[in-house]
């Protein structure tokens, strides 16, 4: 298949998934070496023509619409109220995104207070799945933030978040999250 052909298929196929797809998998549906998808997904993302474009999450690829052109989608799609994100909201994503794999409980304790709501919606909205479950008493379940979180956010991948700074009265928690380290390591995740 030549690069044109190669191109063509891949945007097909991304097309038709509607979803992130591995590269992995793109080279097995294509038939092609993982090394020529990745040229040839790397000269398709560098394209500025047409009202698509590729975008990369993580080791996964998705097609989606260009920025420029979100007023005329939006004109087709029904008329929605955007939902904002409550402090809380962000609070627990920001600490699932920095800490993941991470615990319902652990979360808890860094806030103060309980998430259970937050955690449903946050998973209903597609932004935090469960992960597997950490190899403790209890078996607590491990949660991580999702490609939709990343969509939803524009990062590629998790290296992308902004760096913070721990303040000195944040120093105690260092020790908390030094023990969930060292249990993290021992964690069965993707169970």
């Amino acid at each position: 298949m030549n690069t044109k052909e190669l191109e063509c298929a891949l945007e097909a196929v991304l097309f038709a998934a509607g979803e992130p797809v591995s590269l992995k998998r793109l080279a097995e549906v294509t038939a092609s070496a993982e090394d020529d998808v990745l040229n040839a997904l790397r000269d398709m993302m560098a394209s500025k023509s047409g009202g698509t474009q590729i975008i990369q999450l993580e080791d996964c690829y998705q097609i989606c619409t260009r920025a420029e052109y979100y007023e005329y989608v939006s004109r087709l799609a029904e008329p929605h109220r955007p939902q904002s994100l409550s402090n809380a909201a962000m609070e627990v994503l920001a600490v699932v995104a920095y800490r993941q794999p991470v615990t319902k409980s652990t979360v808890e304790n860094i806030r103060g207070v309980n998430c259970d709501y937050i955690f449903n919606r946050l998973i209903e909205r597609g932004l935090v799945e469960e992960v597997g479950r950490l190899d403790a008493p209890g078996r607590p379940i491990l949660f991580a933030v999702t490609q939709e979180f990343m969509r939803a956010f524009g990062i590629s991948s998790l290296s992308e978040l902004p760096e913070f700074e721990v303040r000195g009265d944040e120093e105690e928690l260092d020790g908390e999250f030094d023990e969930l380290s060292t249990a993290k390591e021992t964690s069965e995740v993707g169970e």
